[in-house]
């Protein structure tokens, strides 16, 4: 017996059809998300907002602080989804990276550079109508430095990628000045200088851990280059230079005693990891390290937010 026509009009089968649209779209926005590297962008718009906040004096305008913080995630979302882009091949090879949209092809590659163009193509226009130009500036050029220089210049050509393509990195506090004030002086440097010297350590422990992965996606990374002692050995300096570094807010008066005294208790931890991780290195301590690196960021410019509201 021949189906009737009409069986394939039935109720069910067109809901289900017009269904399907909403199942693709539910499908495709994690994925878009994920692009944006989302954990890393909102360490990037935490450290801009307190950059935004130590360059006033009292409170800051709401409004200015939300545009600024949407204008720098917008575009640093954009370029963390052209560093996916560029770097498919070897994210696929990768096991912490393979599940990445544009590493299995779930995502093709006009679909995550349009996805990036509009990112930040909104993220310029905002900054520019709602902040002001040098912010524009200043976040295109950094962005444009991590997307493009540090991803296919520096990225696999040297194991030094981190240290010189970490200024990227580290400009969102200087990006956040900018937004609040029009400038950048020594202070806001002095917060980027802080992120620079955090950066090799921070991501070198990691490397460490994961360097079989490393050595399978053929990038240059220190720990597969240089051997895990070399890399255990850079990472115990870099956190000295860091420990340093962080005293300079209260040296040239941007704070007061009360963050050194945080600055100094944060940095006995994150000096007694990087010696773990230079004289008893195990896997599970350079883990650890890296997790308490994020951490140690994060409440190390807290504590310079506090000290900024005290009163003196």
């Amino acid at each position: 017996m021949r189906n009737h026509p009409a069986a394939e009009l039935r109720p069910e089968s067109a809901a289900g059809a017009g269904r399907a649209p909403l199942r693709a779209l539910a499908t495709r926005i994690p994925q878009y998300w994920a692009l944006t590297k989302p954990r890393v962008t909102q360490m990037t718009v935490f450290c801009a907002v307190i950059g935004s906040l130590l360059a006033t004096p009292g409170a800051p305008s709401w409004a200015l602080l939300a545009w600024t913080a949407a204008g720098i995630w917008l575009l640093a979302g954009a370029a963390f989804a052209v560093n996916c882009l560029i770097e498919a091949e070897v994210d696929a090879r990768m096991a912490r990276t393979a599940r990445r949209a544009t590493a299995s092809g779930a995502l093709s590659r006009t679909q995550a550079l349009l996805f990036s163009l509009v990112l930040g193509g909104a993220g310029a226009a905002l900054l520019y109508a709602r902040v002001n130009p040098l912010t524009m500036w200043l976040t295109l050029a950094t962005f444009t430095g991590y997307a493009f220089v540090y991803t296919i210049f520096l990225k696999p050509n040297t194991p030094q990628n981190i240290v010189i393509g970490g200024l990227a990195g580290a400009m969102p506090p200087a990006l956040g000045w900018a937004a609040a004030t029009g400038s950048v002086p020594l202070q806001a440097w002095l917060m980027v200088l802080i992120i620079f010297l955090w950066t090799p350590p921070h991501f070198w422990a990691l490397a460490m851990a994961r360097r079989d992965d490393y050595a399978r996606s053929g990038l240059p990374m220190l720990p597969v280059t240089h051997g895990m002692a070399h890399t255990g050995m850079c990472v115990w300096r870099y956190s000295l230079l860091l420990a340093a570094a962080s005293a300079l807010p209260w040296a040239v008066g941007m704070s007061g005693l009360p963050y050194l005294g945080a600055a100094a208790v944060l940095n006995a931890v994150f000096l007694r990891y990087g010696w773990l991780v230079h004289k008893r290195y195990s896997d599970a301590i350079a883990l650890k390290a890296f997790a308490w690196s994020i951490i140690y960021l994060a409440l190390l410019f807290a504590a310079l937010l506090v000290d900024h509201y005290l009163p003196r």
